[in-house]
């Protein structure tokens, strides 16, 4: 049956629609159509997030050259920032505290460095993460791109500043007689490891951050306890042993991610380190086992909320 309409008072007879009746979900079928902005699916979000690989550096390089434009030492500050910290701990935990567990200072002041260095690494990307979707509203609304390509980024910013750190590192190491050695090369796959753990933990952090900025704030006092679980400051089997910590303890602070990172860089280092009598047996697999486990589980829990990043 046809309809009637008035237009200017006339009536005009329009003929039924061969699409009446049919819902939203039909009339996207049948035409062709689909949801904008909808998630695309697993593989190709990753091919999107391939394609926008250059983008990806460019974006980290932009982000740690302006990190610290505004400072008169620039990119020193990269640097300068880990090894006051490491000075501090030094005076805290070496001197006062006697937190060394009996190591000489040149043993001690190499994994101090180290392991400021490499928590750091975790600690920047994670807090980089948070902010990751919050702190670029701007971006996320304006550009049609995969939104994992900000986490990602930033995460890839803290290995290439992690990476100039390495440099100062190595002259700490050889200034207390740590000289190169075969070892040395295990520095790659650990590091490659904690990467990817680090990536997924920021993959994770961004889109609970997105939802909830306040995180921002309190993730400072997280972290800050996950560091003195973790030895930064003081070799952790020999503290666990003198608090007399059951035996459950003490493995799962030792088979924590950023203990078992620490001290594998440690023990790839370090001459005359014994941290690794007392890692986890299979300590390469748990390392493997943390990166694989949050990374993956990281990018899907990302992925999964794509289509709501930036809205609302």
């Amino acid at each position: 049956m046809s309809e009637t309409t008035h237009d200017g008072g006339v009536a005009v007879s329009v003929p039924p629609s061969p699409d009446d009746g049919l819902s939203r979900a039909e009339l996207a079928a049948k035409y062709g159509l689909s949801q904008s902005g909808a998630r695309p699916g697993l593989l190709e979000y990753v091919g999107q997030l391939w394609d926008r690989r250059h983008f990806i550096l460019a974006f980290s390089q932009a982000k740690l050259t302006a990190q610290y434009s505004q400072a008169k030492l620039g990119q020193l500050w990269q640097v300068a920032t880990p090894l006051l910290n490491a000075a501090v701990y030094f005076f805290i935990f070496g001197l006062l505290l006697g937190g060394r567990g009996g190591m000489p200072n040149d043993i001690y002041i190499p994994f101090l460095v180290t392991g400021v260095f490499v928590f750091t690494f975790t600690q920047s990307s994670v807090m980089a993460g948070v902010r990751a979707i919050s702190g670029n509203l701007g971006l996320v609304r304006a550009l049609h791109f995969p939104r994992a390509s900000l986490p990602i980024s930033f995460s890839l910013q803290q290995l290439q500043q992690l990476l100039f750190s390495m440099i100062v590192l190595v002259v700490v190491l050889l200034g207390f007689g740590h000289f190169p050695s075969w070892s040395w090369l295990l520095v790659v796959p650990a590091l490659a490891l904690q990467f990817v753990f680090n990536v997924g933990l920021s993959l994770i952090m961004a889109r609970m951050g997105s939802k909830t900025p306040d995180l921002a704030q309190l993730m400072p006092f997280v972290l800050r306890t996950w560091m003195y679980a973790s030895g930064v400051m003081f070799p952790l089997a020999h503290m666990l042993k003198e608090a007399h910590a059951p035996a459950w303890m003490a493995d799962v602070l030792l088979a924590n991610p950023a203990a078992v990172y620490m001290d594998l860089m440690r023990y790839a280092l370090i001459d005359g380190f014994e941290g690794h009598q007392n890692l986890p047996p299979h300590v390469w697999t748990v390392a493997l086992g943390w990166a694989v486990l949050t990374g993956v589980l990281g990018f899907v829990y990302f992925w999964k909320a794509e289509e709501r990043y930036g809205r609302g």
